[in-house]
């Protein structure tokens, strides 16, 4: 029975796809509610992780019994981020479920940390994935590797 979803995907998103992706996000996410998923992991960095933990927020309204765990890569993961982009991510922030952080300090190799954790709690990743390198490609490909089924909307 599945139970768990974590999503990976790219920071920077054209402005025009973003409305098509929400909508594919959004009709993922009810699908794999209807397939008894309950737990929905979101990385908690810009992009696509931003659109997909405010998906299930807006999904956990119709359905209550859904939770969101954002799970950060550190805790000073908005360092140089712009103020409009730290406000929504305290905003997800405090209407997640829980939030962990993997790592207290940012290092080189703690976003990888952060998505192994989160593909490692996971029976699907719901990913939006259009590069071969990256930190989407090599979530994706240790899905692969551990057995983990991924739906990729950029292929939709």
């Amino acid at each position: 029975m599945l139970v768990s979803c974590c999503f990976s995907g790219h920071r920077d998103i054209p402005e025009d796809k973003i409305p098509q992706i929400k909508a594919r996000l959004r009709a993922e996410v009810q699908k794999q509610v209807g397939k008894g998923a309950r737990l929905f992991y979101a990385g908690g960095a810009r992009g696509f992780d931003t659109l997909a933990a405010l998906t299930v927020l807006e999904c956990k309204k119709r359905n209550p019994q859904i939770v969101l765990i954002l799970c950060c890569p550190c805790q000073n993961q908005t360092k140089g981020w712009n103020e409009d982009d730290i406000v929504l991510h305290e905003y997800i922030k405090k209407h997640a479920d829980a939030c962990i952080y993997v790592s207290e300090q940012y290092y080189s190799g703690c976003m990888h940390k952060r998505n192994r954790y989160m593909a490692d709690r996971s029976d699907v990743c719901i990913c939006y994935l259009t590069a071969v390198t990256g930190g989407t490609k090599y979530t994706v490909d240790y899905c692969i590797r551990k057995g983990i089924p991924y739906i990729n909307l950029a292929e939709r």
